[in-house]
């Protein structure tokens, strides 16, 4: 009895397992998201190969993600503000079920084999649609449940268990599109939509603060947006970081999304599983980099750090045309996901420190809008660039590019300094 009472008392001082015990809505929401996640990785695997076997194009594959983040830049300035005023929770639940219809009816004409690149376009539309309304909704959310008590370790657990899924979930649709057919995948993250809804229900009786007004008048939509702005501006690490992320975003974006599937499926010939296997070690290295970081409630020179991460993902991407083994593929993108990692838990954090509750959906969207709004253009350029003057040396000045600017970041004092 004694010794079990001394192992409860142990778990609970672990972070992890002291989350888990305290906040049924962290709960809840990490394991709504581990399952809509799940179905995501499935078809990020998918899709690629879906539209390669259909366009034999990089270009397309391109277009696709350039016609996906279209919506998705449009509308975050509006999409931010609106969730502010907003129920987060009804917003995460209406989307996750048009979400489930656009995946059932890409699973169907998968199946009926009438799949063309013109119904993946504007699929691909409506789901970036519903991705500008979830993405501020879900990060304000994760603001109002991550308390200061347990914030480090609920970013960590809850960046780990995403990239468990990056480790399974490509595998699993590596195995799926490899033994039986893309329709199937798509048929398996549709009904992860409704399993995350089930989790999503559970968190109904949060509340949260509404942005103030001056009585009798209410703020114009442009009034709300140049709020978020005051906020990013009142410390250099949040616009800078932003700023240099709009550029990094569009050569990264562009060497996972376009060029990595290219070179496992075309240029070095392996089999869609392998490709699931090499996306997996990003997920991994990520985990090993989100166990270290949860296990501590403070570091020092965040900034810093955050931006070493990036280099190291730059480099890592760099060596990738120059190893052909599948075993120092896997150790590259391990190497990728970890520095990314850090940066990301480095990131999520310090928003939801600087950030006040009721002005967190718009900052979270203009986060968002300054990282990804050149994405659409990165994701054609990538695809044309790389047909005109090769995919290779596409990939290595990409990867020179992220080097270069996050060393460059480094350089200025208020990223240094950053705690």
């Amino acid at each position: 009895m004694v010794g079990s009472l001394q192992t409860k008392q142990i778990l609970r001082e672990v972070p992890f397992f002291h989350l888990l015990m305290k906040s049924k809505h962290f709960t809840a929401l990490l394991f709504g998201q581990i399952f809509s996640l799940l179905g995501s990785s499935i078809t990020n695997v998918i899709l690629p190969i879906v539209v390669l076997q259909v366009s034999k194009s990089t270009a397309m594959m391109g277009t696709v993600m350039a016609i996906y983040m279209l919506p998705f830049v449009i509308l975050l300035p509006f999409s931010g503000v609106l969730v502010d005023k907003m129920n987060k929770v009804k917003i995460m639940f209406v989307v996750d079920i048009v979400r489930f219809f656009l995946m059932m009816i890409l699973a169907v004409f998968a199946f009926m084999e009438q799949l063309n690149m013109m119904y993946l376009f504007i699929l691909m539309f409506i789901m970036g649609t519903m991705d500008s309304f979830f993405q501020p909704a879900y990060s304000a959310v994760r603001a109002k449940v991550f308390t200061k008590d347990i914030r480090n370790a609920a970013n960590s657990m809850t960046q780990v268990s995403v990239q468990a899924l990056r480790i399974f979930g490509p595998i699993i649709g590596g195995v799926i599109v490899t033994s039986f057919s893309a329709a199937w995948g798509f048929g398996i993250d549709a009904l992860t939509y409704i399993i995350s809804l089930f989790f999503l229900f559970s968190l109904r009786s949060l509340s949260f603060q509404k942005p103030t007004e001056i009585k009798g008048q209410k703020n114009s939509l442009k009034q709300d947006f140049f709020e978020g702005i005051v906020v990013l501006k009142q410390e250099s690490w949040l616009w800078i970081t932003i700023l240099a992320f709009s550029l990094i975003n569009i050569f990264s974006g562009g060497i996972i999304r376009i060029l990595i599937p290219w070179l496992i499926n075309i240029y070095y010939e392996y089999d869609p599983v392998v490709y699931g296997l090499v996306l997996s070690a990003s997920g991994a290295g990520a985990i090993v980099c989100g166990l270290v970081f949860g296990l501590r409630k403070e570091w020092k020179k965040r900034g810093l750090l955050a931006y070493i991460g990036v280099a190291v993902s730059g480099l890592a991407l760099l060596l990738m045309p120059f190893v052909s083994s599948v075993s120092l593929l896997m150790v590259c993108m391990f190497l990728e996901g970890a520095g990314i990692m850090l940066f990301g838990l480095i990131w999520e954090t310090s928003l939801q420190e600087l950030v006040p509750e009721e002005k967190f959906g718009r900052v979270a969207s203009l986060d968002m809008l300054g990282s990804f709004s050149l994405l659409p253009v990165g994701y054609l350029v990538t695809g044309w660039l790389a047909e005109g003057i090769g995919e290779i040396f596409t990939l290595v000045s990409f990867s020179i590019v992220i080097v270069f600017i996050s060393v460059l970041v480094m350089f200025n004092k208020g990223i240094r300094n950053f705690n």
